[in-house]
């Protein structure tokens, strides 16, 4: 078994790199960036450079991309560039080289304009049935993308599992108002709630898919923490969610007091991940109750893993 990880250089390709170094797998990794995780340097959008470093690759964890925060400093083309053709080359190779496996790191974001309700609407309910609404240029080609995910499995055979990760980075928010009214770690564990993953989570769902892809043949699935919510909770987040949270966590405010935090006053949208548990095994740790827990004794809230790799910095560049 060789497993090939895009974008190696990247917050989740480090992350997959370190963890299956650890696991002795033999694993190559490949990034337009140099790094101590990238073996080759070069481009995904380069159908040789592609070829060429998918000699006897079984699996491939394809998780390099430009990302949301590229939206204001790349252009359209160099998206397309990348998220289209790059996995487009990849699954082309991944077919010639009869590879076992195509897990392909996707995004919440490719919903869109379906994660904000109406002004008096309840909360969204976010599953893997809502139909995607892009709104920006990411959007569209990772909508576009998993798309040739899907394409590929079905006149080809391939198996694919598309992961729509939701936030896991570390920079500061790219939301003005969030990052100018919260400090950092208490916005994030906010997103706990919600719309937040670590690291180490996301890594576990990539591993569990590779193993689980020839089975299921093609599928996709939410990866965020799990959601202390149900749908009967949806209205009510609108309105009041602080009063919502401590109605199922009485201890929250407490904690929250001596940290100087504060909840968000609503939340408008909720990530389900429960397709992700049920058919893929998936065990996610980090959870709100889990970080409650770990604040309460003097842990900080990320893994470990989340914070060796620490930042990349996508927000500055």
């Amino acid at each position: 078994m060789k497993i090939l990880v895009t974008g190696s250089s990247g917050h989740l390709g480090e992350a997959l790199m370190r963890v299956l170094k650890d696991q002795g797998k033999d694993v190559l990794g490949i990034d337009v960036l140099p790094s101590s995780y990238t073996d080759q340097v070069g481009s995904i959008d380069d159908k040789r450079f592609v070829r060429e470093n998918m000699r006897n690759v079984t699996h491939v964890l394809h998780t390099a991309t430009l990302h949301k925060p590229h939206v204001a400093t790349h252009k359209n083309q160099q998206f397309i560039d990348t998220n289209i053709t790059g996995t487009l080359n990849l699954l082309e190779a991944s077919v010639e080289k009869n590879a076992r496996s195509f897990i392909f790191t996707s995004t919440t974001s490719t919903f869109g304009d379906a994660l904000t309700p109406g002004p008096d609407s309840p909360a969204a309910w976010i599953t893997e049935e809502v139909v995607p609404i892009p709104k920006n240029i990411y959007g569209v080609t990772k909508t576009a993308a998993e798309d040739l995910c899907q394409l590929f499995y079905r006149n080809h055979h391939l198996p694919c599992i598309v992961l729509k990760t939701s936030r896991f980075f570390p920079e500061e928010d790219d939301d003005h108002a969030i990052a100018t009214n919260y400090a950092d770690a208490n916005a994030k564990v906010n997103e706990y709630l919600y719309r937040r993953v670590d690291t180490e989570d996301v890594v576990s769902a990539h591993l569990v898919a590779m193993e689980k892809a020839s089975l299921i043949g093609f599928s996709k699935y939410i990866i965020s923490a799990t959601t202390p919510f149900g749908k009967d909770h949806l209205r009510a987040l609108r309105k009041n969610a602080p009063e919502v949270v401590e109605s199922l966590y009485p201890e929250f405010e407490k904690i929250y007091a001596r940290l100087g935090w504060k909840m968000f006053p609503t939340i408008g949208r909720v990530y389900v991940n429960m397709k992700a548990r049920k058919e893929l095994g998936w065990l996610p740790k980090y959870d709100f109750g889990y970080i409650l827990d770990r604040l309460k004794s003097g842990a900080g809230f990320k893994s470990e893993l989340a914070a060796a790799i620490g930042s990349k910095g996508y927000h500055r560049q």
